[in-house]
């Protein structure tokens, strides 16, 4: 009988809790390179192709060169794909699961092709929150500044994880149970053609103006899915993600952070990562089967603002939160609602709030925004 230890027997003591608590306010730095160091124009075509973004101007130069902008520029997302660290910090509790729960974002800046941003992350409290779905649980914050080559500000996030037990993950909770999707040929006919017309809530180059936005005015929908590991693993080609390493990286990796090497069931360590397209080590942290990542449904949010707003709006701040696990055979529908509006002399915000929903009608990831809007010139008179 084998016994060794599966690396997920973590519990949180709170000798490790005033460990970390002692590095609230520092920077959380990392030995692991950036997952790119320059956004280059192929860089932008994978990550708009893995969340499944349409929009031209990310990836056609002949149409971007007539934007504001006068070229290429990345969705604003795809800031979850130049390092690992901006989903935040997420030092300290060794053998403690972790998952991304949210971020608060504003954007100043686009980021163009082949910007060089460097990440700030500083870490910046510790909560503890109730739990139904493991034993101890706490939510880590941090504070995140990306900078262009220019010392150009282009973004700032508050990102959150939360940090749970496994063991007691393992054993509870309401994604142990829930009836993964199945789908007849039927059903993915119609996904194909849902999918076929996806281009037209494109905005792009026909302005919308904020004379014209109503409050209830709906964005969307769209589809995202059903997702499966395949979509995973398109994910990661462009994110990157944490503990994918390799051969002699790997092993030098696990030398330094023994906890992250959870081995498999032959043996061989892999990092708990594996949660996101292997659904049997899924389930050994709780969930039902193998889910997607944070990150990837809070671009699904963002892509809704981008269709909604065209090549002329920005979206200016969104504070984005995952709610629930989406599995293999989840089928997400995102959509939107204007709830507001704010006149701001020369320019116009919408308030709007966003739901991303699986086929049980389970709402999973959910976000308010503000995008900023043009408004028409005013012509004067004379005589």
């Amino acid at each position: 009988m084998d016994t060794r230890s599966t690396g997920l027997e973590g519990k949180i003591t709170d000798e490790a809790l005033d460990d970390l608590r002692s590095r609230i306010g520092s920077e959380f730095v990392t030995k692991t390179p950036p997952n790119l160091e320059e956004t280059t124009k192929d860089a932008i075509r994978h990550w708009a192709h893995a969340i499944g973004d349409l929009d031209p101007k990310w990836t056609d130069a002949g149409y971007a060169s007539a934007t504001r902008f006068g070229g290429i520029t990345a969705p604003p997302s795809i800031i979850y794909g130049i390092d690992l660290r901006s989903i935040g910090s997420r030092v300290g509790l060794p053998g403690i699961h972790s998952f991304f729960a949210g971020a608060d974002h504003e954007f100043y800046l686009p980021i163009r092709r082949n910007d060089a941003i460097s990440l700030k992350v500083v870490f910046t409290d510790l909560i503890e929150k109730k739990s139904r779905f493991a034993g101890r649980m706490f939510q880590q914050v941090s504070e995140c500044t990306f900078t262009n080559q220019d010392g150009e500000v282009i973004a700032r996030t508050w990102p959150w994880g939360m940090r749970t037990e496994r063991t007691e993950g393992s054993s509870r909770g309401k994604y142990k149970d829930l009836e993964l999707g199945h789908y007849t040929q039927a059903d993915i006919d119609k996904i194909s053609e849902t999918y076929s017309h996806e281009h037209e809530l494109v905005r792009g180059a026909k302005t919308r103006y904020f004379e014209d936005v109503e409050v209830g005015e709906v964005l969307g929908p769209f589809i995202r899915g059903p997702w499966t590991p395949t979509i995973s693993i398109n994910f990661l080609h462009a994110h990157g993600g944490m503990f994918l390493q390799s051969h002699a990286f790997w092993y030098d990796y696990i030398r330094r952070h023994p906890k992250a090497a959870l081995p498999n069931e032959m043996g061989i360590p892999e990092g708990p990562v594996r949660g996101h397209w292997d659904s049997d080590f899924a389930r050994k942290v709780g969930v039902r089967a193998a889910y997607d990542y944070g990150p990837e449904r809070l671009s699904w949010l963002m892509t809704l603002c981008t269709y909604w707003c065209g090549d002329d709006g920005w979206l200016k701040k969104i504070r984005a939160e995952v709610r629930g696990f989406n599995l293999v055979g989840d089928l997400t529908t995102v959509q939107g609602r204007v709830v507001d509006t704010t006149d701001e002399g020369d320019t116009g915000t919408a308030h709007v709030e966003i739901t991303a929903t699986d086929q049980r009608d389970i709402v999973t990831a959910s976000a308010t925004a503000q995008i900023a809007l043009p408004k028409r010139k005013k012509t004067s008179s004379n005589g």
